[in-house]
Formats: C-alpha cells, structure tokens, sequence
C-alpha cells in the first residue's frame, strides 16, 4: 500500500508547476515537523521560502510568502499584512521595507505554528 501511494504523490508532484511542487514540499515538511514522527525530522531541514526576486511588488511577495508557506491560516495573517500593505500604498513606505517585515511576519507565523503544534 505504501508503495502506491508513493507513486500517486510522486506522480501528483511530477504534474505541479515549480511554485506548487515548493508549496508541496513545504506543506509535507510541516507535517513531519508536527508529527508525532517528526521529533527526528525537526532538525533536519529548515522550512525554505521561495526566494525573492529582483523587483518584486508588495502584491507579488504576499502571492510568494502565502506559497511558501501553505500551511499557515491566512485568516491570522490578515490583519499584518493588511496593515503592511496599507503603509505601502497610502503612506509611501517603500516596498523593500514592507517585503523584509512581510517575511519576519510569515516567518514569525511559521514559527509559532510549529511550536503550538509539536
């Protein structure tokens, strides 16, 4: 049984684009951190958010950071990255400032997920 369904989430992983195959992968290594198998896993790979692109727009880095880490209700993120968001586009804070704090925030999230859930 295990077999097969190696093969199936093989198969399905072959079939994603780039973004999904790292949203996948992302995902699946969450689960093992939390796992009640994940306490050996937990030190062995650290989560790796899509990298950042040269000129990448505030709406571009929320697409790439709610990828990154599919696995964090966005609900809890909202109000963060709404108010990033606003301080870009009504007060002017430049976008290289709002995409760094947009990261802490996701990474912060992330963190905090993890530990609720080990």
């Amino acid at each position: 049984m295990a077999d097969e369904t190696e093969t199936r989430l093989l198969a399905i992983f072959r079939a994603l684009s780039g973004a999904d195959r790292h949203a996948l992968q992302a995902y699946a290594e969450f689960l093992a951190v939390r796992g009640e198998t994940g306490a050996g896993y937990a030190g062995t790979r650290e989560l790796q958010p899509e990298p950042r692109p040269d000129g990448e727009s505030v709406v571009m880095a929320i697409k790439r950071l709610t990828r990154s880490y599919p696995m964090l209700d966005r609900r809890k993120l909202m109000g963060h990255t709404s108010q990033l968001m606003a301080e870009h586009a009504l007060q002017g804070r430049a976008a290289g400032e709002v995409i760094d704090a947009l990261e802490v925030v996701f990474e912060r999230h992330y963190r905090e997920t993890v530990q609720r859930e080990t």
